[in-house]
């Protein structure tokens, strides 16, 4: 069974920024004008207090990101690798537990601090209920991950975005489940009106597309857990989706079908 995203689409889009500073607000505007989410991850410990500071106000945080998700950074911003298994859940299980307070969501993505992790950072974020976290290795490609724990992005908005892009629109239809993940700093667009001219051009270029999924990462995330947890009879000629997440497919001459959440249906 090959699938398409939700709708019935061939393609997904999204974005991941880390920090927290006010340059966020902006960006998150930006996204949200052109129809796309984005995935901001926040160091609990540096969010302020009120406005116009330098990071976002952390009693605003469901007001910023409306539409986005909020995500893990780790309470101080440290390299994770460095740290004793202790010291390595105490950066990420009270930033998680001060993310949720503020916003009351539940929150299970995160994006590595430097993008630094190893096999230890791994286990023990996933005990602490991280299902997907970001590196900063970028692919240059248009892949979904073999591991969601090692989330390697796209690209970087200063690495060839504009290309990228262009080439992503030209994707094949043939190939299955495309995703195009841009990552950085919002503080990198800083005062210059020029470099947000960047992100604007992008998003003017890559919105309203029929094809396109634009998604936050644990969206895309759930999808694809949701796509992997379909239960087959032995001989598949019947499906059941267990989970109650819509999975769309293709069948036959590549038309989108859709399972929905607790159906099970017979394949033709």
């Amino acid at each position: 069974m090959k699938f398409y995203y939700p709708g019935g689409k061939h393609k997904a889009l999204t974005f991941s920024y880390d920090d927290g500073q006010i340059f966020d607000i902006r960006l998150a505007e930006i996204l949200r004008k052109h129809g796309m989410k984005g995935t901001f991850n926040l160091n609990s410990s540096t969010l302020a207090d009120s406005d116009n500071a330098f990071f976002v106000n952390k009693n605003k945080l469901n007001e910023i990101y409306e539409g986005h998700e909020i995500a893990i950074h780790g309470v101080e911003h440290k390299d994770l690798t460095h740290m004793t298994e202790q010291e390595i859940s105490l950066e990420i299980l009270p930033d998680r537990q001060a993310l949720e307070k503020l916003t009351g969501r539940i929150i299970q993505g995160m994006a590595y601090a430097f993008g630094t992790y190893n096999d230890t950072v791994i286990r023990i974020i996933n005990s602490l209920g991280v299902h997907y976290s970001r590196t900063v290795n970028e692919n240059h490609y248009f892949e979904l991950p073999r591991n969601f724990l090692a989330w390697d992005p796209t690209c970087h908005h200063n690495n060839d975005l504009m290309k990228w892009g262009k080439e992503f629109l030209d994707f094949p239809l043939w190939r299955e489940l495309p995703l195009m993940y841009v990552w950085g700093h919002s503080y990198e667009f800083g005062d210059s009106e020029e470099r947000w001219k960047l992100i604007e051009d992008f998003t003017d270029m890559m919105q309203g597309k029929d094809d396109i999924w634009y998604a936050t990462n644990g969206e895309i995330f759930d999808y694809i857990t949701a796509t992997k947890r379909l239960e087959f009879s032995a001989n598949r000629d019947k499906v059941f989706n267990p989970s109650t997440i819509d999975i769309w497919y293709r069948g036959k001459n590549e038309e989108p079908m859709v399972i929905h959440g607790g159906e099970t249906i017979t394949l033709n």
